[in-house]
């Protein structure tokens, strides 16, 4: 059993981890949850040793091998196999050992020890798990060298899970993994023999990968049972039960109160009142839970264009006159929600390249409006800001004709506060510089967002709000995700990127999954057809999706007036707040206090006028912010 207890750790003045117990039964999964920069990275390392606590202690048993994934890159000439094959040490010495011993107890030992170990299937374990992880038998045999950071980082992963560590430590393994990587990683955790510890903002794999939850927040942990939606019931309802005990505990303390100060000076109730107080006193308040701060994603809506945004009719793209992708013929209209499935290498990004503009077709035909606007977000934009610059003055750079209100306001929308918005942008969370890249990508107002692993360095919370913003927005969309839940909240079509082609998938998430785990599901026991073209689909597409977006078109079509009198509302709203800033920094002119004070009067007029007028607005938005609410779960009851 992993026993924490008391575990204290600091970073300068700030408190991590706070007395912080919890204990995890051998051979239990369970994921370790917490918003980003919380400590949960940094409780893995105290785990390992990496890191020494301020107080407290780790009891891991003596017998248990720790694994942790590593932060850095395996590299070099040694093949992928051979560098997997290195990562279990002990194998390696008792096969090198093996050739030289000569004491027949020490050989009986060492063959004893490799045969425990099944040394003999060393290299065939270690080439399922690279050919899970998306590496193929020839790519196998290549050196490390050869690879992308991105690739070699699943080679660590692989030489980690080829040690088969009792206890598995892993923060984000699905990080730098494509979809068809993460269903087979949570396939093979879900049967993992050991005890493991995962770290992830992937709600799916939390569902169907883990038995436990353990939530770190404000420095404690606390152990939930079952997985993430379990959790979050759970711990919604044990919230809910602390704020009505508070409410109790309040009233029963303003009740002793009221008495104490009736008859704290009354002879006859004296002693009463000083038994009051002391029970006062012996009554500990309890903490009024404040949830830690939320992110929200305002996607601003598209000047409305005619249909189809987009056309492409056999075209050809790729690299250097090497196609990648050949006969695409496809279109894309504002109400289009598309999910790119496909393995990483067979040509997701390079599509979405295309349609961002970034990359020209090889040949074929392919058009847009001229009015087109186009949002992009890929995580290899992060490298391209300049890490001197703040957020306000990055976005400037983009909208140099903006008033810095504006500016600011649009940051707001994506939770830049104005401290974050002057901040710069080396000194940015991951997290913050994704949504960063948001704020930029929707600066001009696009018809269409291209979403190429929009989620990575995103939390649990921040990856609700971009579902929510995505659903919220009126153009197309586009997305590449990792991540299931992310895509069928957001995706009502699917298209498959494999062998040269773009194809329509017409199963959902979990007939890709079974597909790719190989247990293909039919109703009829029969193995499913393989997808049909596009173009073929568009003729005759799949009634209940076609169903589907035509009701989600209708959703947002039917909000819209509502959503335009919000919106008016809330500028209303800005617009008087800044002209009240305005006069309480005219009013500290130390020079308006000097001879008449005429001028002063007129402002402290205007200023009451605008409380007025201000309180009004905040009415007005509220009520509409209600109406907009209802409106949203109606609709969303129907859908």
């Amino acid at each position: 059993m992993l026993r924490i207890e008391n575990l204290t750790y600091r970073i300068g003045r700030r408190i991590l981890l706070d007395q912080a117990c919890a204990g995890i039964n051998a051979g239990h999964r369970v994921g370790l949850v917490g918003r980003n920069g919380s400590g949960k990275t940094t409780l893995l390392r105290i785990i390992t040793g990496m890191l020494a606590a301020d107080d407290g202690a780790i009891d891991v048993p003596t017998s248990w091998r720790v694994g942790i994934t590593r932060q850095e890159a395996p590299d070099g000439p040694q093949s992928l196999i051979d560098t997997v094959l290195a990562a279990d040490k002990e194998l390696i010495r008792l096969t090198a050992e093996a050739e030289t011993a000569t004491d027949p107890n020490r050989i009986s030992e060492i063959h004893t020890r490799l045969h425990d170990k099944r040394a003999q299937s060393a290299p065939s374990r270690a080439a399922r798990l690279l050919a899970g992880l998306g590496f193929s038998e020839e790519g196998q045999k290549k050196p490390c060298s050869e690879f992308s950071g991105g690739w070699r980082m699943r080679v660590a992963l692989a030489s980690l899970l080829f040690t088969q560590p009792d206890l598995l430590l892993l923060d984000e393994p699905t990080n730098h993994l494509d979809l068809e990587a993460s269903l087979w990683l949570e396939d093979y955790l879900r049967r993992y023999d050991g005890t493991v510890l995962l770290v992830s903002h992937d709600r799916g794999l939390l569902n169907r990968v883990v038995g436990e939850i353990l939530h770190l927040e404000g420095g404690k942990l606390t152990l939930y049972t079952g997985g993430y939606d379990r959790f979050e019931k759970t711990r919604r309802i044990r919230l809910e039960q602390v704020a009505s005990e508070r409410t109790k505990q309040e009233a029963q303390r303003a009740h002793i109160q009221k008495f104490v100060d009736r008859f704290r000076y009354k002879a006859t109730k004296a002693r009463q009142a000083q038994s009051r107080l002391k029970m006062l006193e012996r009554l500990q308040p309890i903490a009024d839970y404040r949830e830690e701060g939320t992110v929200n994603f305002a996607f601003p809506d598209p000047t409305p264009l005619a249909p189809p945004l987009y056309t492409i009719d056999n075209v050809v793209v790729g690299y250097d006159e090497k196609p990648v992708l050949s006969k695409l013929s496809l279109r894309l209209d504002a109400d289009d929600r598309i999910a790119l499935l496909g393995a990483n290498g067979n040509g997701k990004s390079t599509l979405i390249k295309m349609l961002a503009g970034r990359l020209a077709p090889l040949s074929g035909y392919h058009s847009h409006s001229k009015k087109l606007q186009v949002g992009y977000f890929a995580q290899h934009q992060a490298d391209e800001l300049d890490l001197k610059a703040t957020p306000v003055v990055e976005l400037g750079r983009r909208r140099p004709d903006d008033l810095q209100l504006d500016l600011r306001k649009h940051l707001g929308g994506f939770g830049f506060s104005q401290e974050r918005a002057d901040t710069k942008i080396s000194n940015l969370s991951g997290g913050e510089k994704a949504r960063l890249l948001f704020a930029l990508m929707t600066c001009e107002k696009p018809h269409i967002l291209l979403l190429d692993e929009p989620t990575n360095h995103l939390d649990v919370q921040s990856r609700q709000a971009l579902i929510q913003a995505i659903n919220s927005f009126t153009g197309a969309v586009v997305i590449v995700s990792h991540d299931p839940h992310v895509i069928e909240l957001t995706a009502d079509r699917l298209w498959l990127v494999a062998d040269g082609s773009v194809t329509a998938y017409d199963g959902d998430m979990e007939d890709y999954r079974s597909l790719l785990l190989g247990k293909r599901k039919s109703t009829n026991g029969a193995a499913q057809e393989e997808p049909a073209p596009i173009a073929a689909v568009s003729a005759a597409p799949l009634v209940d999706r076609k169903e589907q977006r035509r009701l989600a078109a209708e959703r947002r079509k039917a909000l819209s007036p509502l959503r335009s009198k919000l919106q008016r509302a809330e500028k209303n709203l800005a617009r008087l707040e800044d002209e009240k800033a305005k006069i309480i920094q005219a009013m500290a002119d130390p020079a308006l206090y000097d001879g008449d004070n005429g001028k002063l009067v007129d402002l402290q007029r205007q200023h009451g006028y605008l409380d007025r007028d201000i309180a009004a607005a905040e009415e007005a938005w509220l009520a509409l912010q209600e109406e907009w609410d209802a409106a949203e779960a109606v609709a969303g009851e129907h859908l």
